[in-house]
């Protein structure tokens, strides 16, 4: 016959039970609150996004697909609604919408054409061809390089960017919901425009290893600006470290090596920046990312150098950086001698070197 247990360990047990209902109903309101949280942040990205754009017409771009296909905006203007949607393969809200995407392009018809723009930070394209076979999309995906984003202001992903049949944009959201529903079906009807379509964007100058750096005037989190190159005479070599504030934490289920890479590489550059015979300048994309957001970065993480937000994405596309944590090298004299992605256990030897010369 099996033992019966006695009272009080049937009592104990029964507060175990308890307690650990408690917990986990606990932890599935936080899990709640947390999912309400990110959906609030991503709608006010997104309505930074909208912000001067909205109403406008819409940017003449020409998109090539992953496929080699030519997509060519200005020529569907007037004629067609378009629908863009900016994501990311790493992106947990852009695999939880990607079934509207699938159930809209398969939906459109002949007056809307429907674009998957994946943004090309923290992605290749291997990863979304891949991406692409497992959820079996059929729709036109575009890899972009940051010139689109910054065309339509990419704070966000996804990023839902409607263009009506007038050629102009008529929303741009962050949630797959009935206000989209109703900025799409508005695009259709919408009545075409005769005026003139926007202008191509600028083609805007790169810099690559062996070039100098631009004069520039970085407006930094304390509002000193940092001058590239150096203007204090001093022979010092600088480094430019492209980062994102929540690599760490929110790649850390979906991208655990890449996440690892951030957090070394910013354990790296704390230690390193001690040193004052080398500049640096922390830049931080504007992705999911605001003042407030590198603030508590730099709080959290004891950050002494200082950082700057590209909120508009020039430095990263200037300086053709498409993945963090990247490091540029720049000597005293104002050249890119070295780019790097992820930790180098030379870097403070080569800068004690460049510091010397």
């Amino acid at each position: 016959m099996a033992a019966v247990p006695n009272r009080e360990h049937v009592g104990v047990t029964a507060k175990e039970i308890v307690v650990r209902v408690v917990a986990l109903l606990t932890l599935m309101l936080l899990g709640v609150f947390s999912a309400s949280l990110r959906a609030e942040t991503g709608d006010q990205h997104a309505q930074a996004a909208a912000r001067g754009l909205v109403g406008t017409t819409a940017p003449r771009l020409v998109l090539k697909t992953i496929d080699g296909q030519t997509i060519d905006l200005a020529s569907l203007y007037g004629k067609k609604a378009v629908y863009l949607e900016f994501w990311a393969t790493w992106c947990v809200p852009c695999r939880q919408q990607m079934p509207h995407l699938k159930q809209v392009y398969e939906q459109a018809g002949p007056d809307l054409a429907v674009i998957a723009v994946d943004v090309g930070f923290d992605d290749t394209v291997q990863d979304v061809r891949n991406y692409r076979r497992d959820m079996g999309l059929k729709m036109p995906i575009v890899f972009d390089d940051g010139s689109i984003g910054e065309a339509f202001h990419l704070r966000v992903t996804p990023q839902h960017v409607v263009i009506g049949r007038d050629g102009r944009i008529l929303f741009i959201g962050h949630e797959a919901n009935a206000k989209l529903e109703a900025a799409l079906l508005a695009a259709r009807t919408s009545t075409a425009s005769s005026g003139t379509l926007a202008a191509m964007p600028s083609e805007e100058p790169h810099y690559d290893v062996g070039d100098r750096l631009p004069d520039l005037a970085v407006p930094t989190l304390s509002g000193e600006a940092f001058h590239l190159p150096s203007q204090t005479g001093k022979n010092q070599p600088t480094v430019l470290v492209f980062l994102s504030p929540w690599c760490e934490t929110y790649l850390a289920g979906s991208r655990p090596a890449l996440a690892a890479s951030c957090r070394a590489v910013r354990e790296q550059v704390a230690a390193l920046s001690r040193d004052t015979h080398v500049r640096w300048l922390g830049i931080a994309s504007g992705l999911w990312a605001g003042k407030d957001d590198l603030l508590a970065y730099q709080k959290d993480h004891h950050l002494t150098m200082p950082l700057a937000l590209d909120a508009s994405g020039t430095l990263f596309r200037s300086f053709r950086v498409m993945h963090v944590p990247t490091l540029l090298v720049v000597d005293a004299q104002g050249r890119i001698v070295r780019r790097i992605e992820g930790v180098d256990p030379q870097l403070g030897g080569e800068l004690k070197v460049l510091a010397s010369r």
